[in-house]
């Protein structure tokens, strides 16, 4: 492997270090630059290691946000293991508050395991996957439905082969305790962080907290105490979880492609429901109106699956394709 990042911390040194991690980067108004991809790390003690990552999608906020308050305020003494927090991995995302890069274009989580030869994302995909999942036993992907959906509050579970780390997974995302557990695969796509992680097999959990190209002050506060849940259940965090209201989430998962009611013309969608409405297939879902074409009757979409509105697209504005509505289906039996 020739890899060119390097870091400006030391991952088996003890107390708190806040710094980045470097990968040297050619644009034409930089010729010996770096992108810095911030990183922090607090160790104390013997315990198992977690990875939190934020900001792998750019204009989601309430995991970069819970990470950046606890790169702030958590000593050393407070934690019994170690943490590795990583608030912003797709930065130039991040701070441009995009869900891709603007550098390259790439969706930062469709790029792993990555290349460290690659472009940009793909160099940071690559160091994620072979430099900071081999120190980890946990991880925790800090996801919201960004500029584009408005998804209800969750912890996502990520499918996997192994029974064992199957039941870690359940065990971590039942002690996040949000509202709702939703098994997503994403169509299987193995290029994801979550997938990635169980495959180096780490515990692994996922979220999607809200969304809309806004932060929502409910929804950040079940972020924040979430995390704190889970890294006290891994015993990293001293003390209990924190009481929560929303008590043993119902279980849900997406159907595969009918979970999914899609764009299928160019035009301005009008949702018929609100999220968390119970909705059944064949059920009109919604309308897409051309308003440039006053002579044109609205297109009406439908459900294909029963289950819940789980997320909704923020925009009004539509084009063929486009993800319109997400059901949630009710999950058959118990994830264990």
């Amino acid at each position: 492997m020739s890899r060119t990042a390097f870091t400006t911390i030391d991952f088996d040194k003890p107390g708190k270090q806040i710094g980045f991690v470097m990968i040297p980067h050619s644009p034409h108004d930089d010729a010996w630059g770096v992108t810095r991809i911030p990183i922090a790390v607090i160790a104390n003690g013997k315990g198992p290691t977690v990875i939190l990552e934020g900001g792998n999608h750019g204009d989601e906020y309430e995991g970069p946000i819970t990470i950046c308050e606890l790169i702030r305020s958590l000593d050393p003494g407070q934690i019994e293991g170690r943490l590795i927090m990583m608030p912003a991995n797709n930065v130039h995302a991040v701070m441009s508050g995009t869900r891709t890069s603007p550098v390259d274009g790439l969706n930062f989580n469709r790029t792993f395991p990555g290349d460290a030869k690659g472009t940009i994302t793909q160099q940071i995909s690559e160091f994620v996957a072979n430099e900071v999942f081999p120190r980890g036993d946990a991880f925790l992907d800090l996801h919201s439905g960004g500029s584009s959906l408005d998804i209800l509050p969750s912890t996502v579970l990520e499918p996997t082969d192994d029974p064992e780390l199957h039941k870690c997974n359940v065990a971590a995302v039942r002690a996040f305790d949000a509202p709702l557990i939703v098994v997503v695969s994403n169509y299987g796509d193995t290029r994801t962080a979550t997938a990635a992680a169980c495959k180096a097999g780490l515990t692994t959990i996922g979220t999607e907290m809200g969304g809309g190209g806004t932060v929502r002050t409910e929804v950040l506060e079940i972020c924040r105490r979430g995390v704190r849940n889970v890294l006290a259940h891994l015993g990293v965090l001293a003390g209990k979880a924190v009481a929560a209201p929303c008590g043993k989430a119902p279980l849900f998962h997406l159907p595969g492609a009918k979970a999914f009611v899609y764009a299928t013309g160019d035009g301005v969608f009008e949702p018929f429901h609100p999220n968390g409405q119970s909705v059944k297939a064949g059920e009109p879902a919604g309308r897409i109106h051309y308003t440039w074409d006053p002579a044109r009757e609205p297109e009406v979409l439908h459900y294909q699956a029963d289950g819940i509105v789980y997320g909704r697209r923020q925009p009004g504005r539509v084009k063929p394709g486009n993800c319109c509505l997400v059901v949630a289906a009710p999950y058959e039996g118990d994830i264990g």
